[in-house]
């Protein structure tokens, strides 16, 4: 806890002076993607629910805060290429959320997309952010409509990426065995490949340059992925995190704007489930972005922005 403490009152790390961040720029001028010529970018953390939780911070505090939830196994890096092209318009917070990335594994393996949930609302708390916009990938969608659920009047706005109540058996199969087939890798290009295979939709530059947010260097000089599977193998906690997930039913009670975008190509949101969540939801809309799958935001960035900036800037 006092490490935690120390971690929270530590200054913002300047992300823009990083060799990490001349690489994302990069990724953007290969994709075609435009940003502002002067960025604030900083990696920081903060102290909720008795956690440390590690997030990236873009753009000026007093624009419209927009807070970015992503998808399991991955981390706030794969919201990059969007905040990078929106942090001269929001106030930017992409978090780490609990077991994933540079944020602390919950002692207790609990992770399901209530706790997580109950960390995105208190993240909101403390960083006051007021009337924020949430979007969320995957996963973080699940979260996202949790919070909804669960905290209402929390946001103004939501945006779901590639996801409903509803999902594909199937589609949710290849992304779990995906999963469960990352273990330990001799070497990041290991690592590189297994990905390239199973996301056609990105170069292998563009992978090779997130790749290093995604994995941990042992020791002994194996990769692992920076994912906590501990929630994954505990007796009967996959079971209640199934229970605890928005239904159609809860679709009712998103009464704000809520826009769903679903990736042209995706085997997890089909195209029957998106428009049946939307025909419930009060303020509902669906938009479909070409040339994509399930990662939409990162396999066409360009045509998610297209889809999104209209919503969120309205």
């Amino acid at each position: 806890m006092y490490l935690n403490a120390f971690a929270q009152d530590a200054e913002p790390l300047d992300m823009t002076k990083s060799d990490e961040f001349q690489s994302l720029l990069a990724s953007a001028s290969d994709l075609g993607i435009k940003h502002p010529a002067t960025v604030r970018y900083v990696s920081r953390n903060v102290l909720v629910n008795g956690l440390r939780l590690h997030l990236t911070e873009w753009g000026d505090p007093a624009h419209q805060a927009l807070l970015l939830l992503h998808g399991g196994n991955q981390t706030s890096h794969s919201w990059d290429l969007v905040s990078l092209h929106l942090s001269d318009r929001f106030h930017i917070i992409a978090l780490d959320q609990r077991g994933h990335g540079d944020s602390e594994w919950p002692r207790d393996g609990q992770a399901t997309p209530v706790d997580m949930a109950t960390d995105a609302a208190a993240v909101i708390a403390a960083l006051n952010l007021r009337n924020p916009i949430v979007m969320g990938h995957s996963m973080g969608g699940i979260v996202t409509m949790s919070l909804l659920r669960d905290f209402p009047g929390v946001a103004q706005k939501a945006v779901l990426v590639d996801v409903a109540p509803e999902l594909s058996p199937e589609g949710t199969r290849v992304i779990q065995d995906f999963i469960r087939g990352i273990g330990e890798f001799d070497s990041a290009d290991e690592f590189v490949d297994r990905v390239v295979s199973y996301d056609p939709f990105r170069t292998r530059d563009h992978v090779q340059r997130t790749v290093r947010y995604n994995l941990l260097r042992r020791a002994d000089g194996k990769y692992v992925s920076k994912h906590d599977l501990a929630h994954r193998v505990l007796q009967g906690r996959v079971q209640s995190s199934i229970a605890e997930r928005p239904t159609l039913d809860d679709a009712a009670r998103f009464n704000l704007p809520v826009l769903l975008v679903r990736g042209q190509e995706s085997n997890v949101l089909t195209t029957e489930s998106a428009e049946r969540f939307v025909a419930r939801l009060p303020q509902g809309r669906l938009v479909t972005v070409e040339r994509c799958a399930h990662n939409v935001h990162s396999q066409n960035t360009l045509g998610f922005l297209e889809a999104v900036v209209p919503f969120l800037t309205e």
